[in-house]
């Protein structure tokens, strides 16, 4: 059976991109080849692991992880560039990259970061993945800047969170972007079915202790607030509202100009940026949200998939 060539890309969003995992399933499920995939932030994480071939290593390890283990990769910093360091992150995950270049990879991709001092996109299509990788997730004022060849690197979210226009992208294929950057109420917050086990919730009792990681705790993992409770706004809130509108409009303006044949749209309201522990439900909701966006797209775009494949 020829399979369907597909140039996928992911967006930004912290933790939601671990729903591209869900995708990236369906898609070798239901029959599609990924020749190019194009990411930003959480994005290039997530694409760039599985065009290196680690992403079940990836999401095994993902799934392992419950709030506590989320809290104790952070590598807190009183650095003024950001709270985070993100060495241990990467040093968890350095196993997922190697040492590969991004040339050596099977599939074509690319990964974008924005260059603070020139203000200008950096699209990494050569060179080192891990250094393509942790340069395109430092979100600002969250994770250090990343220092590479003269450049200071942050976040590609800060000008194209989803990067239609920097896959490679032949005729044939079908192009599919991933949005996590939508701002849609009707899609409810995802909650952990599983219950914390008692031990750790003694450990995170004992943590919280001291009161600088109680801080850094609900900075990571904030409480949901009850309608009933007055609206109040802190410094943290401001910053990621700020963040969230803005990769919203920029996502519309980009899906405006580059419209792709299919687009799974998932909103802020799924989850927060640091939920990593929701794995699970994360990957089976990016999964759901495929099926139903494939379903929903017009009939021309399913013909032109029908008739590609051959049996």
């Amino acid at each position: 059976m020829t399979k369907q060539a597909v140039s996928l890309v992911l967006a930004s969003g912290g933790a939601r991109g671990i729903a591209h995992i869900g995708v990236i399933e369906e898609l070798e499920r239901q029959n599609f080849e990924i020749k190019a995939i194009s990411g930003t932030s959480m994005g290039a994480i997530v694409g760039g692991i599985y065009a290196a071939g680690y992403l079940q290593e990836y999401k095994e390890w993902l799934l392992k992880l419950d709030k506590l283990d989320v809290f104790r990769l952070m590598d807190f910093t009183l650095s003024s560039h950001g709270f985070i360091k993100g060495m241990r992150i990467f040093d968890e995950i350095e196993p997922f990259l190697g040492n590969l270049s991004i040339e050596e990879l099977p599939i074509s991709f690319s990964a974008v970061a924005v260059d603070l001092i020139r203000q200008e996109e950096v699209v990494f299509r050569s060179g080192k993945l891990k250094d393509a990788l942790r340069a395109s997730v430092s979100i600002p004022n969250v994770l250090e800047p990343y220092r590479l060849d003269g450049q200071i690197l942050i976040d590609g979210g800060i000008l194209n969170p989803i990067p239609l226009n920097r896959v490679e992208h032949q005729e044939d294929n079908l192009l599919i972007a991933v949005d996590l950057n939508a701002l849609d109420n009707n899609q409810p917050a995802l909650k952990r079915r599983q219950k914390t086990h008692k031990k750790k919730k003694k450990e995170i009792k004992s943590l919280l202790k001291r009161i600088e990681f109680k801080e850094q705790w609900d900075r990571l993992f904030p409480k949901e607030k009850k309608e009933e409770e007055e609206f109040k706004i802190g410094y943290f809130d401001i910053m990621d509202s700020s963040f969230d509108m803005m990769q919203n409009q920029i996502s519309k303006f980009s899906i405006e100009k580059y419209p792709p044949d299919i687009l799974v749209s998932i909103s802020k309201t799924v989850c927060g940026t640091f939920d990593f522990h929701l794995a699970q439900e994360l990957i089976d909701f990016g999964k759901e949200k495929f099926n139903k966006s494939l379903i929903e797209y017009d009939e021309e775009i399913i013909n032109k998939y029908l008739k590609s494949v051959k049996k």
